[in-house]
């Protein structure tokens, strides 16, 4: 049987090629989820000028694996010499959920940025389920919203985010880790 590891590696250069082909308006390459973060596919480097000059973005959260970023984005350091400040938070492709701590990483690190009203690209491959699984945790935090109403509230900013089952276990632990820390004690 295939690791869902060697899976993601064969898989990943037809599905990119995929999401290349079915933009269209009503599937954007990425999408303002709120006056803080942009939830979308892979930025190609192309894209770099418009995220830093039009959507003021200085903070990115890659939750690619290296593989995915060999030829087509910028690395840590392109990104810092157009000041933006990048985290990668590399994560297993096609269902595959980031562990607590880099969600918790991936939330503080969106929260330090918006200090100084900066946005944060959040992004994956596709947009749809890493890279959601991240937003919909920041979005449950900021806006002290239960899992399935910060889920909803990205969906309808990114209609086709696609949450696996792993990866809502992800974000129903870090919601029940917020209501430990005292996070949430009003909902």
């Amino acid at each position: 049987m295939m690791s869902s590891s060697l899976f993601a590696r064969v898989a990943f250069y037809p599905s990119l090629l995929w999401g290349i082909v079915t933009e269209s308006s009503t599937k954007r390459w990425y999408d303002r989820i709120d006056t803080h973060i942009l939830l979308g596919a892979l930025p190609f480097k192309s894209q770099t000028k418009e995220l830093v000059e039009n959507e003021n973005v200085r903070g990115v959260v890659t939750m690619n694996e290296d593989y995915e970023l060999r030829y087509f984005s910028n690395s840590k350091e392109e990104w810092a010499s157009w000041g933006v400040t990048q985290l990668h938070l590399a994560t297993v492709d096609f269902n595959n959920a980031p562990s607590q701590e880099m969600l918790r990483k991936g939330v503080e690190f969106i929260e330090e940025m918006n200090q100084n009203q900066n946005s944060v690209y959040v992004h994956c491959k596709a947009g749809r389920g890493r890279s959601a699984t991240l937003a919909t945790c920041y979005i449950m935090k900021a806006k002290r919203l239960q899992p399935m109403d910060a889920y909803q509230y990205v969906k309808s900013k990114r209609p086709h985010i696609l949450i696996a089952s792993r990866q809502w276990a992800a974000i129903e632990l870090f919601y029940e880790n917020l209501l430990d820390q005292g996070h949430h004690d009003a909902i």
